[in-house]
């Protein structure tokens, strides 16, 4: 890849008080980086001021969904738009660092082809409660029972892809699941998939938005086919 173009997406739903500084720091990072990249955030339906705060940032392309349709939708329809040669997904509450975004693009240069950043390594940050943490290492048991491979955080949404490898996955998920999704048909069609440290803060507004137990069933669902299931 040379001089790559990077296509930055940042789902948001409800999140007006923090999404102006996610795309503020990641266009400062990314002038900085180097690199030719656009934003776009994809406002899943929200009822505050989230499509109007994200609007107003010059550098940010916006689309908006009505109603809201979930996480993994904004994400797919996010890519059908995307010019990038490069993929950059995270989170628009302010829990992810734009300032790493690099720290996730550079190792596609050495030769892999999805780098997503984990909450579990280098002891670099306190990510979550400790039953989401005991969800999140259940799922990661379950994805190495199925393709013998371990990671140590599933559920991120902080991760860099090549978008000529993205497509081949063929994604379907709609909700929370599309993290579990990209991560198992990474590792079972053997590209090359790499995890490195990141540093989170939790959330300063609202709560979670996910659900435990319906989400935690659909995750588990979304491993098990797509450990199996064809294409």
């Amino acid at each position: 890849m040379a001089n790559p173009l990077v296509s930055v997406i940042i789902p948001a739903y409800n999140e007006e008080k923090t999404v102006g500084a996610v795309i503020r720091e990641t266009s400062e990072i990314m002038d900085v980086y180097g690199l030719p990249y656009e934003i776009i955030v994809v406002n899943d339906g929200s009822t505050d001021n989230t499509e109007r705060v994200a609007s107003s940032t010059h550098k940010a392309t916006v689309f908006s969904n009505e109603p809201n349709r979930g996480k993994g939708y904004c994400l797919r329809r996010a890519m059908k738009h995307a010019h990038g040669d490069i993929i950059v997904t995270l989170d628009s509450d302010g829990e992810h660092k734009p300032k790493e975004i690099p720290d996730l693009i550079n190792p596609l240069f050495e030769g892999n082809d999805i780098v997503s950043g984990s909450r579990f390594m280098g002891n670099r940050s306190d990510p979550t409660t400790k039953l989401k943490q005991v969800g999140n290492q259940f799922f990661n048991t379950a994805i190495m029972a199925l393709t013998g491979k371990q990671i140590t955080d599933s559920q991120t949404g902080f991760r860099a892809m090549k978008r000529d490898v993205i497509e081949k996955l063929h994604l379907h998920s709609d909700g929370y699941e599309i993290e579990t999704e990209i991560i198992v048909k990474s590792l079972r069609n053997d590209f090359c998939f790499k995890e490195v440290p990141i540093t989170v803060e939790r959330r300063k507004y609202n709560g979670s938005k996910i659900k435990i137990l319906s989400d935690g069933k659909k995750i588990l669902s979304t491993i098990i086919q797509s450990s199996f299931l064809e294409e």
